[in-house]
Order: C-alpha cells, then sequence, then structure tokens
C-alpha cells in the first residue's frame, strides 16, 4: 500500500509549531545576547524586526521549499508558509512589545519566562496529540531553549567585553 504523501494535511499544530519554536528560541537569543548594550532597547528592536521580517520570510520560504519537494498539495504547501510566518511575526511582536513597555533587564527576564512558557504550553500540547507523557518533551524542549539562551548571553557579554569601548 502506497503512501499518497500529496493528500497528506498536516494537523494546525505541525504547521504553527515550527514557526512559534523558531521565533522563541531566535528572538530570546537577540534580547538576552544584546541586553547589555549601551542602547540595549534600539538595538534589540531594530534586531527582533529584522528577525520578525528578513529571517522570518527566509524561515518560510525555505518550509515552501522543502514541502514543495516532498510533493505536498499546493493547499497544504501555501498554508504551512502562511502559518509559519504568521505564528513567527506574532511571537515575535509579543517580545518587541515586552522590549519597548518594560525597563530593559526586566524585560530580558520577563522574556525569557513567557518564551518558556510558550514552548512549554505547546510541547504538552503536542505530547498530548501524540498520546505521550508530556514531561519529557518539556523538559527537553525547555533545556535546549535554556542551552540557547546561555550561550547567546555569554557569545553576547564576550562580543560587547570584547568590541565596546
Amino acid at each position: 500500500m502506497e503512501n499518497d504523501s500529496k493528500n497528506t494535511v498536516r494537523p494546525t499544530q505541525t504547521r504553527f509549531s515550527f514557526g512559534a519554536t523558531s521565533a522563541i528560541i531566535t528572538n530570546l537569543g537577540i534580547i538576552v545576547g544584546l541586553d547589555t548594550l549601551t542602547h540595549p532597547k534600539l538595538s534589540i528592536i531594530g534586531a527582533l524586526l529584522v528577525i520578525a521580517l528578513a529571517d522570518n520570510m527566509s524561515d518560510s520560504f525555505g518550509i515552501h521549499i522543502y514541502q514543495e519537494s516532498e510533493n505536498l498539495s499546493k493547499k497544504e504547501v501555501w498554508l504551512s508558509t502562511l502559518t509559519n510566518f504568521l505564528a513567527r511575526l506574532f511571537v515575535s511582536s509579543t517580545f518587541i512589545a515586552l522590549i519597548i513597555f518594560l525597563p530593559i533587564k526586566f524585560a530580558a527576564v520577563c522574556s525569557v519566562i513567557w518564551g518558556l512558557l510558550i514552548l512549554t504550553v505547546m510541547s504538552y500540547a503536542i505530547s498530548r496529540q501524540r498520546k505521550i507523557s508530556p514531561y519529557s518533551a518539556i523538559l527537553t524542549h525547555t533545556i535546549i531553549a535554556v542551552l540557547v539562551v546561555a550561550a547567546s548571553h555569554f557569545i553576547g557579554a564576550f562580543l560587547i567585553a570584547r568590541f565596546q569601548g
């Protein structure tokens, strides 16, 4: 029995999860990596806007091409592309709002908490859909996110110490 991938329809969580996860990790890396600059709000907001648009379009286009190569239906390809783009744009916008409206150090902490909360909820929902224990997925995904955030912080601190006069 042959699997006809043209008729495959992915669950909504699948389409949303890549874009949201990518936005969380990327935005937290930028926020935590740049929060000690001389003008952190301006630098972080600028970087987040670039991520929200340019990197988002790049990832969405990459997903589009990948799914076309998987021979999915045009409808599924475009739906996944659009869903990924909108998920990343929405998640990025929530981080930008935190940076705009809160003092930078508090915004950085709130962003990490917010990002990990979104990641936890998504991991839980996907685990329940797959009928597996969510605790392992939540722990794994949280550890990966924390490692990326910590690495971003140390890289940012090193670069700032090295190159900022």
